[in-house]
């Protein structure tokens, strides 16, 4: 059992996680900066464990790197990256889905109220974690433990790009149309036709994301120059 000293460290670490995200999207930590943890500690105020804890996170996200002699360096969000990144899921998750096969019902039932709460999130972190706690109990059934860990890693390396795509709420509102298309087609057990609309779901940010990341290509060619 954790310790509450341990828990209120990890809640500080999920903060400053969050936090660190959302400064990389929006440009307040810009690509190539070198990131002074003494600073950052005092600018999110807390210490520099869990700080370190949520840099280490960040690093297996692949939205920071740590360079030997310079420390932690922001990574720069580029497309190439993104549509290597978004081309897999649609590939992986509908196969994970065809291995656990239909969900019951009980299961179905609660897919159905994660969506509803992320239908209502407030804020884009909000929407992101629910969206993946959707997906994640979408293919819970399934039995190649592989595959479900190669698709929580690449959900890990898409999040600071999906931080963008749910700031906007008729996004979060499509992601959420999208899911009951999904839930229609497993209570009416077509399997074959809620891996089809998986697809479509695992596809449907890319255009909006990649719209956003040409618009801030100046700016960030402009950041990386100085």
């Amino acid at each position: 059992m954790q310790s509450s000293e341990s828990l209120q460290r990890t809640s500080l670490s999920d903060a400053a996680e969050s936090a660190l995200r959302s400064m990389i999207v929006d440009g307040r930590l810009p690509a190539g900066e070198r990131l002074n943890e003494v600073h950052l500690a005092e600018r999110l105020g807390v210490s520099r464990t869990p700080l370190r804890e949520a840099l280490n996170r960040l690093v297996t996200e692949g939205a920071i790197e740590a360079r030997p002699g310079r420390g932690y360096v922001v990574k720069p969000l580029s497309i190439e990256e993104f549509e290597q990144l978004y081309a897999l899921r649609p590939i992986l998750d509908p196969a994970a889905l065809r291995l656990a096969g239909l969900p019951s019902f009980s299961r179905i039932s609660k897919l159905g109220k994660l969506n509803q709460k992320l239908r209502t999130a407030r804020g884009a972190d909000a929407a992101i974690e629910l969206d993946d706690a959707w997906h994640q109990e979408l293919l819970a059934g399934c039995p190649n433990q592989i595959l479900l860990e190669l698709i929580v890693g690449i959900t890990r390396r898409t999040r600071r790009y999906e931080l963008a795509l749910m700031r906007e709420a008729r996004l979060v509102n499509q992601a959420g149309d999208d899911h009951e298309r999904i839930l229609a087609a497993l209570r009416a057990r077509d399997l074959d036709a809620a891996c089809a609309a998986l697809e479509r779901n695992l596809k449907s940010g890319r255009a909006p994301i990649v719209a956003w990341l040409r618009a801030r290509e100046p700016k960030q060619r402009k950041e990386s120059a100085r």
